[in-house]
């Protein structure tokens, strides 16, 4: 039974050897940068439109809502990653805090949801970039231009590319990548604040009633899914995070106890006031079940409210700016299958860095492959589902370590420290488990299949491979 539960030391995270260890080169204006460009991208791009279709003008309480839960769990990640300052995340701190099996499941569901946040915001991109194809009638087959959940569609051909193309990016090298990601992100606050300034002249309060025509919580018979303000707050909760990222850098961030802190939280608070005024401004120019269904409701707003060469700039920068969040979730997709593979728990030899630019080359290149495949032939709504799964169980892990190192060792010295840990631990444990049981019963019983899975691998080949089982 010890096996399950051996606990990896604070001490042998200093002790890694310099061939399977990243190189310090980001300060906390890349972590920022990092936060708000894996925060602020599909989200509100496109799943608004997904969350006003289940949960009419509600969608705003249910912004508020997965905002909250974030929030307790974004204090618990800047404890947490000041306290621990290396590569991993959620999966890190449960491998030091919780033992190795626990550590298992979340970086398995880490690996979950990261790559299908890729695939997610692939196919949210590509929505996007079909319609320049349309508006400018390029020679593209209409079945290459969507997977074949969609009538007549065969592969989402862009989405796919796309992914490949930031995965060259990343491959170039960690602070290349962060310095072009935080020109890309300042283009899409832009965009958005255009769009505000756009929309808000159209405003009417008539709009916003009924407020909840789908109550709080409730289930369409007809589609057979659940609809209200908390069935979009689990979709919704997609938009929010994106700070667990930024914590995957602490091991490449030249000042970790400072720079961590900032960008977790800064990058948080900004992007809950970008999200609020951009949901507000969208529902007060145009009807919720207007733009519900649309692949890219905030350029269909601007559309409804006659300022088609604004619609066409928005679209525009998003077609440029949203592979942040791409950039962004690949980045820590490939640093946790690099630390379990760093851990022994995956095949060692995954975890070289290239010498050059000290990034993990054959990670980054799976996990583009893996994501490609999933945005070519899977819709937003299902592969959004199923990332929320993944980050809801990273987030109660992390929240839980919080609590257990706050009673184990009181006195652990503390960069940054969580305020009123208990009320934040009793908001965000339930909220994070009430969000998953609204999530769709298929993606629920995809997330247990996955994580079944998981544990057959991990008792037949990591637990007995992991470093710690070597002595």
């Amino acid at each position: 039974m010890q096996g399950w539960l051996r606990r990896k030391s604070f001490d042998a995270l200093e002790r890694t050897d310099p061939a399977h260890r990243l190189k310090q080169t980001l300060s906390w204006p890349h972590l920022i940068a990092l936060g708000v460009g894996a925060i602020v991208g599909t989200g509100i791009y496109t799943l608004i439109g997904v969350g006003a279709g289940l949960a009419g003008p509600g969608v705003l309480l249910s912004f508020a809502i997965a905002g909250a839960v974030c929030v307790c769990a974004a204090l618990c990640y800047a404890e947490m990653a000041t306290m621990i300052p290396a590569a991993g995340s959620a999966y890190t701190y449960s491998y030091t805090v919780l033992g190795e099996t626990l550590a298992w499941i979340v970086g398995w569901s880490l690996i979950l949801e990261y790559t299908v946040v890729c695939s997610a915001v692939a196919v949210g991109w590509a929505g996007h970039a079909v319609e320049f194809v349309h508006a400018y009638h390029w020679p593209i087959p209409e079945s290459l231009l969507s997977g074949p959940w969609t009538p007549g569609g065969l592969v989402n051909l862009p989405a796919v590319l796309i992914t490949f193309v930031v995965a060259g990016v990343l491959i170039a090298g960690t602070r290349e990548s962060a310095t072009l990601n935080m020109g890309l992100v300042a283009i899409k606050l832009l965009a958005l604040a255009a769009f505000v300034a756009l929309a808000l002249p159209a405003f009417k309060a008539a709009h916003f009633t009924p407020f909840m025509p789908n109550g709080f919580s409730g289930f369409d018979p007809v589609k057979h899914q659940k609809i209200g303000v908390m069935a979009a707050a689990s979709i919704i909760f997609f938009a929010f995070y994106g700070f667990d990222a930024v914590s995957t850098a602490a091991e490449e961030t030249k000042n970790p106890g400072r720079d961590l802190t900032i960008g977790i939280i800064g990058s948080m608070v900004l992007c809950v006031v970008i999200y609020i005024v951009v949901a507000i401004a969208a529902i007060g120019a145009s009807p919720p079940a207007a733009f519900a269904k649309s692949p890219a409701p905030l350029v269909f707003v601007l559309d409804q409210v006659h300022q088609p060469t604004a619609a066409k700039l928005v679209a525009a920068a998003a077609v440029i700016a949203l592979p942040t969040v791409i950039l962004a979730f690949m980045y820590g997709q490939s640093r946790i299958f690099f630390v379990m593979a760093r851990d022994g728990l995956l095949p060692r030899a995954l975890s070289r860095v290239n010498a050059r630019t000290g990034t993990p080359v054959v990670m980054t290149l799976i996990t583009a492959t893996v994501a490609a495949a999933l945005a070519g032939v899977f819709p937003l709504d299902l592969i959004a589902a199923l990332a929320n799964a993944g980050t809801l169980c990273a987030f109660v892990a992390t929240i839980a370590c919080v609590v257990v190192m706050r009673i184990r060792e009181p006195n652990r010295p503390r960069v940054f420290k969580a305020p009123a840990w208990p009320l934040v631990a009793l908001i965000g444990i339930p909220g994070c488990l009430y969000l998953f049981t609204t999530l769709p019963n298929l993606t629920i019983g995809l997330f247990f299949v996955w994580n079944a899975v998981g544990l057959v691998i991990y008792a037949l080949f990591s637990r007995r491979s992991a470093v710690l089982a070597q002595g």
